[in-house]
């Protein structure tokens, strides 16, 4: 069989799950490695060099379990770790995100908010990010890491994170935006306890997709890719050793996949 070695899905938690759905979407028969570091969540509020000192350990373990490539589905790991990632694995491909602001200013004018963590948004990878595109509309960033602390309890919805949502979407009520960036991999668990925050409809873009398609597009170039038609095996791994995580991986894996652009 052709490259039967998994692909690995690293994230600060739970959310990288998000974009585990996008993957087995789109390449089902691959075999996938899925390591949440939840015990360390969220890297959205510590310094750069804490969270580029945890991503280096934790892929570490990964490639230890023979990955062939790795899927940074964490913003902010990308942010802080993804440059020094592939000068120290330049052998496999490293796959990183970035908000999705460029889909959102090709579809809408107007205001976009970008949700995602403190580490994301200060970071340089953004600011050029924001740089390209902001004559284009008025981007508005919101930092918004405690959703990250609700996701990481399996909580989804109800009054606690209604409260939170209620609080930091207030200042967007009126004017509305057209569209909300999720910024973060946590956040599309969320969609419709932000829309219900809203209290109105508004499109919703991630990455998920566009990760995974960079995934595949570059297993394929490099030779990568398995030739198994059978549905491959999927792996969890947690820092956090209570057996409740792997069932809550699980539960996250098979909720319906939220419906963002």
């Amino acid at each position: 069989m052709k490259q039967p070695k998994p692909v690995a899905v690293f994230d600060s938690g739970l959310g990288g799950i998000s974009v585990l759905q996008e993957l087995i979407r789109l390449m089902p028969q691959e075999n996938y490695l899925y390591f949440g570091d939840s015990l360390n969540a969220p890297y959205g509020i510590k310094s750069t060099d804490e969270v580029l000192a945890l991503t280096l350990k934790n892929i570490d373990f990964l490639l230890s379990r023979q990955a062939k490539a790795i899927v940074l589905a964490c913003n902010t790991a990308t942010s802080a770790a993804v440059t020094v990632l592939r000068e120290k694995y330049h052998q496999i491909p490293i796959i990183g995100m970035e908000p999705a602001l460029k889909p959102a200013i090709n579809k809408l004018h107007g205001r976009i908010v970008v949700m995602a963590t403190e580490v994301t948004l200060r970071e340089q990878k953004f600011a050029t990010l924001l740089d390209r595109y902001r004559a284009e509309a008025e981007i508005i960033s919101l930092p918004a890491s405690g959703i990250v602390n609700f996701v990481e309890q399996g909580i989804t919805q109800g009054p606690e994170l209604e409260a939170y949502l209620n609080e930091i979407m207030a200042p967007f009520h009126t004017p509305k935006v057209s569209g909300i960036v999720l910024g973060c991999t946590h956040f599309p668990f969320v969609k419709d306890s932000i829309t219900k925050a809203l209290g109105y409809e508004v499109e919703f873009f991630d990455g998920a997709e566009g990760t995974a398609k960079e995934t595949q597009r570059q297993l394929h170039n490099n030779g990568l890719e398995t030739d198994s038609t059978q549905p491959g095996n999927i792996t969890f791994f947690n820092s956090n050793d209570n057996p409740k995580i792997l069932s809550l991986c699980q539960q996250l894996l098979n909720s319906k996949k939220q419906q963002v652009l």
